[in-house]
């Protein structure tokens, strides 16, 4: 029976009931106004009224009442176990099945949600067995690759972990999956070294990258180099906002790399200190054969002489910057610092670049406050080897007749700044940090040049906690900027 048939049965039970009573009330109305109120008969028929109406009238309340508890509740029962039904889908429960009777519709109802609930089970199913089978080939792929992977989770816990990480980490998988990565980098020094670098990722993250340097990792009775990369793992929300869910942490071994490294460092420091003696012999023959006291010379021998000359001081240029460039890499750069006055840096440099500057014409400028300038705590001579080269460069870029400017200026109370600016033909944009990268030169340069002098500049001035910078645009000139602290 649907809701329809029992709202009309139950409102026409109580019409009947209603009328039945008030029917009763009328015939023994009638019945009692038809007798003589003193015959004996009057109060029999009286009782007898009351006692019907009575009668009549508890059943149509006991009737009333039932209906006014069963109806209700009859009604709205199938539609709460529709309600829980879906709740428990929801709830991803696909087990439910909903049983409602009374009528065809409710049956038809019941076969639908249960036909429904049936085919969101086997797609649940054949769902996670799918993940499952998904995530087990890359389980099986991450485990075949040689490099260590440690996947961690929004929460700082391990996620995943392949059988090499597992091996340098010297941990054992069933120990620590699903587990605090803090907590175990607790009593893992390595891991505690990835998480802080993750963090140190994270702050970086949106500003310039930051360079990673190189890990140290000591397994298996050997000594093995990691560059470590952190990829964060991100995922779209329902607002279509991508949220970090996790971080995985590569670690690609590079201990062939660095003993190569190793070995190039070593070469060229070799080659430069054997270089460096033959290279002030052949300067000091030129010297001698220029030196008029040993006889004129005519204009070809002079010509070949100065041509001796540059070559070797070019050469003996090449090989100080590949000392210094080995110093850098081997890490033994050792500063001797004291305190300096920014002026006497730029006059050296004035000095030592003076020769060059009069060949092209160039007028060395020297921009200086009058104001009294913090001093430098500084190793002069690496700061003065920093200006030397730029205001060379500065020269050898500008036209000839041109000018060039060096000088120094207080930035604020902790920080002075040295700086070198030309109006040459300037650098594109695009290669603005390149030049400061080992052996580049820009493309189209004439000027010859090893490559190696702003990249050991900037390893100088960072070795101090300063900053080397340029600003330069094309056709207007270039101004390297070497910030120092004080």
């Amino acid at each position: 029976m649907n809701i329809k048939e029992k709202l009309t049965l139950s409102v026409g039970v109580l019409v009947a009931l209603i009328i039945g009573l008030v029917a009763l009330s009328v015939i023994s109305l009638q019945i009692l106004t038809a007798t003589e109120p003193t015959s004996p008969v009057a109060d029999y028929g009286l009782t007898r009224a009351l006692s019907l109406l009575l009668l009549f009238g508890a059943l149509s309340i006991s009737i009333g009442i039932w209906m006014l508890v069963k109806l209700p509740n009859s009604i709205t029962r199938p539609f709460q176990e529709l309600s829980q039904g879906i709740n428990e889908i929801a709830k991803h429960n696909y087990d439910v099945e909903l049983h409602l009777s009374g009528s065809r519709t409710m049956e038809q109802l019941s076969m639908n949600f249960n036909r429904m609930a049936h085919r969101l089970r086997d797609y649940h199913n054949s769902s996670l067995s799918q993940l499952r089978v998904s995530k087990q080939y890359i389980e099986t792929i991450i485990d075949s690759i040689d490099e260590p992977i440690v996947c961690i989770d929004q929460n700082l816990n391990l996620y995943y972990i392949n059988n090499e990480a597992l091996d340098i980490l010297n941990l054992k998988r069933a120990d620590v999956l699903g587990k605090s990565a803090q907590e175990i980098a607790m009593r893992n020094d390595l891991l505690r070294l990835l998480l802080v670098g993750m963090s140190e990722h994270k702050v970086h993250d949106n500003a310039e990258e930051k360079k990673v340097e190189p890990i140290k990792v000591y397994a298996d009775n050997k000594e093995s180099y990691f560059q470590v990369k952190y990829l964060p793992v991100r995922m779209n929300s329902d607002e279509g906002k991508a949220k970090e869910s996790g971080t995985v942490i590569l670690l690609k071994n590079i201990t062939e790399f660095h003993k190569l490294d190793v070995a190039k460092t070593t070469f060229i420091s070799t080659i430069s200190h054997e270089l460096k003696t033959p290279i002030s012999a052949i300067l000091m023959s030129q010297q001698l054969l220029a030196d008029n006291r040993l006889g004129a010379l005519n204009p070809e021998q002079k010509e070949l002489s100065e041509s001796i000359r540059e070559n070797g001081e070019r050469l003996l240029s090449i090989t100080g910057e590949l000392l210094n460039m080995t110093q850098v890499e081997s890490g033994v750069l050792q500063l001797k610092p004291h305190v300096t006055r920014p002026i006497e840096l730029i006059d050296y440099a004035i000095k030592a670049n003076q020769v060059q500057a009069d060949k092209f014409h160039i007028n060395v400028e020297v921009e200086y406050p009058e104001v009294k300038i913090s001093r430098l705590y500084v190793d002069s001579e690496k700061i003065a080897w920093v200006l030397t080269n730029l205001l060379s460069n500065a020269i050898r870029y500008s036209p000839e007749n041109g000018r060039v400017i060096i000088g120094a200026q207080q930035t604020d109370e902790h920080h002075v700044t040295l700086f070198v600016q030309d109006f040459g033909r300037g650098i594109d944009p695009r290669y603005h940090e390149s030049i400061f990268e080992r052996y580049f030169r820009v493309p189209g340069t004439k000027i010859q040049g090893s490559g190696l002098g702003l990249s050991i500049s900037r390893d100088f001035v960072e070795a101090h906690s300063g900053t080397l910078t340029v600003e330069s645009e094309l056709g207007k000139g270039s101004r390297f900027i070497v910030t120092l602290p004080v």
